[in-house]
């Protein structure tokens, strides 16, 4: 008989049914692997930006007490670079990314030189202040414009001014000239943002185990994207079948795009392990390592011209920006100015006449690759910029050079002349003018004009910020159009086990998301079974179907398509097999509420608990089933989703200070469909601080001869939960039509939209007395310095 029909649990703000063992100390990180036997290995890095090795003298740390092994360049230079699996589409790029452990030179502060193993970390501290190296050292030079002058130190031979790639879209370059020249009004602008360090509350680590007996490899590594680590490092790096390497990710504290890539200790801490006879050996950086050489993200410097008509209307468009790569090339590296950012400049207006350029290059810093929103986010600070620029230069309020720009609803699917994917949907004024009614937005400009008038020290400050991002990564044949050197699907098994309990593995995989919460408030709503019966297994190669990871905001419109599509498998099986065994036509059948029946008999139906157990058991199955109650699926979207919204920032400047108050923050997204808001306003409220704290706190700052400034969080500021306003979150509806579940996707969407929102609002703040930019971090230094200058 089947069940009356339970409670729907999509759209319900479940709390995430990780967090007790996560919150109580019982989740297993990297540095929670214990292992028999375990060796630890430590990084001797170099103190220089840019340097020649001469020699390395490790013989008295071969002989201290605890040593099992000191290895350098020279003992390991067999084994392959690490690759670069995204390049920019369509150019030439210089390809040079870094060896396990430096070789001849290094080109960055913090280059592995060295690696001893021993028993302990404390003796490997001590054994790597024992090895002896000489460098000569060479010029250096950290800043991405200028490392392509004339005379510029150079990095590498096969990159001349240390230029990895020129690449452009939109259309020609003189066409979008001659538009700015005949335009009423031209604004000619330099746009920065500013090289940030992703800092997860958890650092990076790896161990790595050889067994002798069977050839075979098991990695634990804070991992994004372990299917992936495991092809690159067995095809590309160690040169071993694929099948020979497993990769469990543990507990994942935090990523932000971090623990996408490949990184050195790696495939390192696993051929150490074969040198020592299969004894495991760990890896785990600290901070400061951390922030030197864990990849760091966005880095641009633009140039930018813009046109338009005396109403505000934006004629024209060209961005040149020069953005750094860092010393090597990072896994994904140059797809994130290019694809990602590039072909998103346009953000959610139409704009006729648009080019942008993209100079990649190397510089003496840390790796710079993808960081929250990557690619969109600098996309969307420069469009918003450019939208405010307009708004001052012809005095049309910027929230209606706003609603004159924007792609209206009728004009989807949009085509932005950028070469990239149409946007599917969108309402963009609905989302607009919510966001204004929520913040009282006409009121707050009257209250502006006041305090100008009367002088006030706290000047109002009202910042707009409209934003489209391109999520769900995304279809293969485009993305391999794109320089991707893979595919972009993703993968599902559902399994209704001959108790009726249900597993889900799936290729996607969570580092604070709240995976095993919404894929099961999906199946359970699919498949009509109890929450708690729904088992969620991920981060494991050897139990999980091959799935390339999570970023992009691709884990629910993606990974949750498939396990929605194998969901819908495994129900129309099990209606199969219920017509049989009620010896009714297939077409007769009804699945609702946990159960199939045929129609209008429900009391005489069968649960699905039960059409597992007969499928298992395999009694009395149609001719030509195969038993069990299972299905995988391999999904590979059409397109890319496209969520979008306006957030709104209300800050005071202090005229004396310059210091910045955020007084509220307002809002609007429509990501489409919401499985679980509660864990939708999370992502939303993590991206909106991140996001603040570009605008106001973050930045890395290099001397000139490449030593980091920022090294530690003593240097480097990240926002406090002291530092963020209480979020006032609405939300429109808009569902995709890409994906059968409607979802566009959240993860990056705060981060986006809110380096602009407050970045525009602290230069509404002062625009009064002439300033039209600043650049970020508006700290209260640099936000005084601008005002004594124009005064």
């Amino acid at each position: 008989m089947v069940a009356s029909a339970p409670e729907k649990l999509v759209g319900k703000p479940i709390k995430r049914r990780e967090d007790p063992r996560l919150i109580t100390g019982a989740g297993v990180f990297i540095d929670d692997v214990r292992l028999p036997g375990l060796a630890h290995m430590a990084v001797l890095r170099s103190p220089y930006a840019h340097a020649r090795i001469v020699s390395i003298n490790a013989d008295a740390a071969r002989a201290m007490p605890g040593v099992l092994g000191v290895f350098t360049g020279e003992d390991i230079k067999h084994i392959n670079p690490l690759p670069c699996a995204w390049q920019a589409p369509g150019v030439e790029n210089k390809v040079n990314t870094p060896r396990l452990l430096a070789l001849d030179e290094v080109h960055q502060v913090g280059d592995p030189v060295a690696v001893v193993v021993t028993e302990s970390p404390y003796q490997a501290k001590d054994a790597l202040a024992a090895i002896e190296v000489d460098y000569e050292e060479l010029p250096a030079v950290v800043g991405a414009r200028k490392a392509t002058t004339p005379g510029a130190p150079q990095l590498h031979e096969n990159a001349p001014s240390n230029i990895v790639f020129r690449w452009s879209c939109g259309q020609d370059a003189d066409q979008v000239d001659a538009a700015l020249a005949a335009s009423e009004v031209q604004v000619r602008e330099r746009i920065g943002n500013q090289q940030l360090i992703p800092t997860a509350i958890e650092p990076r680590g790896s161990i790595g185990r050889y067994d002798p007996g069977t050839g075979e490899y098991t990695l634990w590594a804070t991992s994004q994207a372990p299917h992936v680590h495991r092809l690159l490092t067995a095809a590309f790096v160690l040169g071993v079948p694929e099948q020979k390497i497993r990769v469990i990710a543990p507990d994942v504290g935090g990523g932000f795009g971090s623990k996408i890539y490949l990184y050195f200790d790696m495939p390192l801490v696993l051929w150490l392990s074969e040198q020592l006879g299969g004894r495991p050996v760990k890896f785990f950086e600290d901070r400061s390592e951390n922030f030197l050489h864990t990849s760091h993200g966005r880095g641009h410097d633009s140039d930018v011209a813009i046109g338009a008509t005396k109403d505000g209307k934006i004629t024209a468009l060209r961005v040149d920006t020069f953005a750094n790569l860092g010393g090597y090339l990072s896994t994904i590296a140059p797809g994130t100015p290019s694809t990602l950012y590039g072909r998103m400049v346009a953000g959610c207006y139409k704009i006729p006449n648009i080019h942008v350029g993209i100079t990649g290059v190397y510089t003496n810093t840390a790796m710079v690759d993808a960081y929250r929103g990557a690619g969109r986010t600098e996309a969307s600070y420069m469009i918003e910029r450019v939208v405010d620029l307009v708004a001052n230069a012809t005095g049309v309020d910027p929230a209606e050079v706003r609603r004159l720009n924007f792609v209206q609803p009728e004009d989807f699917p949009f085509d932005n002349g950028l070469g990239g994917l149409p946007y599917d949907s969108g309402d963009y004024e609905k989302a607009l003018n919510r966001a204004l009614e929520m913040v009282g937005y006409e009121d707050l400009r009257r209250e502006q004009a006041e305090r100008r008038e009367n002088g006030d020290r706290k000047m109002l400050g009202i910042g707009l910020s409209s934003f489209v991002e391109a999520c769900g990564l995304g279809p293969s044949q485009y993305m391999g159009r794109e320089g991707w050197a893979a595919g972009l699907w993703e993968s599902a098994n559902v399994r209704i086990h001959l108790t009726g309990k249900v597993v889900v593995t799936t290729g996607s995989l969570p580092h604070g998301q709240g995976h095993e919460t919404t894929f099961s408030q999906l199946v359970a709503d699919e498949l009509g079974v109890p929450f708690e019966d729904i088992q969620v297994k991920h981060s494991d190669t050897q139990g999980t179907p091959f799935g390339y990871g999570s970023y992009g905001s691709r884990s629910l419109a993606v990974g949750g398509t498939a396990i929605y599509k194998s969901v819908a498998k495994v129900r129309e099986k099990a209606m199969q097999l219920a017509a049989h065994l009620l010896e009714a036509a297939p077409e007769d059948i009804v699945y609702e509420n946990g159960g199939a029946y045929v129609k209008g008999s429900p009391e005489s139906g069968k649960t699905i608990q039960e059409l597992a157990g007969a499928a298992h058991v395999g009694y009395d199955l149609p001719a030509g089933m195969e038993p069990t109650l299972e299905a995988t699926t391999f999904y590979d979207p059409p397109s890319f989703t496209f969520p979008f919204g306006t957030h709104i920032c209300v800050v005071e400047v202090d005229r004396d200070t310059g210091d910045t108050e955020v007084k509220r923050y307002v809002a609007v997204d429509d990501v489409g469909n919401v499985v679980n808001p509660l864990i939708v306003d999370g992502q939303l409220h993590g991206g909106i601080t991140q996001g603040l704290g570009q605008a106001l706190y973050e930045g890395v700052v290099y001397a000139e001869k490449g030593e980091m400034l920022t090294g530690s969080l003593n240097d480097y500021a990240i926002v406090r939960a002291s530092m963020a306003p209480m979020f006032e979150l609405e939300n429109t509806v808009t569902p995709t039509s890409v994906n059968p579940l409607g979802a566009r996707g959240v993860g990056e969407a705060g981060a986006i939209a809110s380096t602009p929102a407050v970045a525009n609002a602290v230069i509404d703040a002062v625009s009064h007395l002439g300033i039209r930019n600043m650049d970020m971090p508006l700290t209260p230094e640099r936000v005084w310095r601008s005002m004594a200058a124009n005064t």
